[in-house]
């Protein structure tokens, strides 16, 4: 089966295209997810899909939604293709799509905050406080370090962007935007999900550095974690055996594609916007590796069987 990067044609109602996923109407109460394998970095959609990465994704979410049953409700209602195409019938002739890469979730209205809690010192929290000493304004102690750990975790949202970089926000922002009482609310959770998170991962040798979560109401009033969870595209995973603080880690995820167009705009080759340069097919492969060496780590295994190859 060859990747996945364009609009996958399914007999249902499409409803967005986000940088990496389809979202297709079921009905009134259902949603279909499919993520491709699309890729992207510096907020550029690349033209190469990295194979797996779209089941790795999907499926790695679905695991961590199954270990965090039953304490924390959550959007999933089926990741496999046969429970999905069981629920939706007509999915059946389009199996090669929806196998591994697909999952039936309840609909929610999607809060528009992004729930970042940060474990370690890292990415733009680092940039921020290398500049002005400060987390999304709120000051941190003086002479920390680059990937130094957080501790306790800082809870710091964003706003969502439909394109471009997400902007951190303050808490009070937040709250002026969802309210008081849901902003305590997603706090509570996002840090509960974060904790349950970096503990079980570290148990398998990863560090969770740092994370977003995304958070929706559903017709009843529940609030449920939504989109993906936990993943090398929503985390900074780094490899236990090798942390030291003082500097960037290495990562499971993208890495090698960013260290690649990091070079290419270096020498001018590439001006960081779009239409991106070319990937070589060497910077692909190591790509999906990072991808599904992340998926085997955590979860102990390979992708289920007839996951997109």
């Amino acid at each position: 089966m060859t990747a996945l990067a364009s609009l996958p044609e399914l007999p249902l109602r499409h409803l967005r295209r986000g940088k990496v996923r389809e979202v297709y109407e079921v009905d009134a109460e259902r949603l279909l997810i499919v993520a491709t394998d699309r890729v992207s970095a510096f907020d550029v959609v690349m033209r190469e899909p990295v194979r797996h990465k779209g089941a790795v994704l999907t499926q790695l979410t679905a695991w961590w939604l199954r270990h965090l049953e039953p304490d924390v409700p959550h959007h999933m209602l089926a990741a496999d293709a046969d429970a999905i195409v069981e629920a939706v019938p007509a999915l059946e002739a389009h199996r090669a799509i929806i196998t591994g890469r697909a999952m039936l979730c309840r609909r929610t209205t999607v809060y528009p905050i992004e729930c970042v809690v940060r474990g370690y010192l890292a990415g733009s929290a680092w940039k921020e406080y290398g500049e002005h000493g400060t987390l999304a304004g709120q000051p941190l102690p003086r002479g920390m370090v680059e990937s130094e750990r957080l501790d306790p975790p800082l809870f710091s949202p964003a706003t969502k962007a439909e394109s471009g970089h997400d902007e951190n926000i303050s808490i009070a922002r937040m709250r002026e935007t969802v309210g008081e009482a849901v902003a305590a609310g997603l706090e509570r959770s996002a840090r509960h999900v974060y904790a349950r998170g970096r503990d079980l991962a570290a148990a398998r040798g990863i560090i969770i550095a740092d994370t977003k979560f995304e958070f929706g109401a559903a017709a009843d009033g529940a609030v449920l974690l939504v989109d993906e969870v936990l993943t090398p595209d929503s985390s900074r995973f780094w490899p236990a055996d090798r942390y030291a603080p003082g500097g960037p880690q290495p990562s499971f995820d993208k890495q090698p594609l960013r260290d690649y167009l990091d070079a290419e705009r270096r020498a001018g080759r590439w001006s960081g916007d779009a239409p991106p340069p070319a990937l070589p097919e060497e910077v692909v492969v190591a790509t999906s590796e990072r991808y599904l060496d992340a998926y085997r780590r955590l979860t102990g295994s390979d992708l289920p069987k007839g996951a997109p190859t």
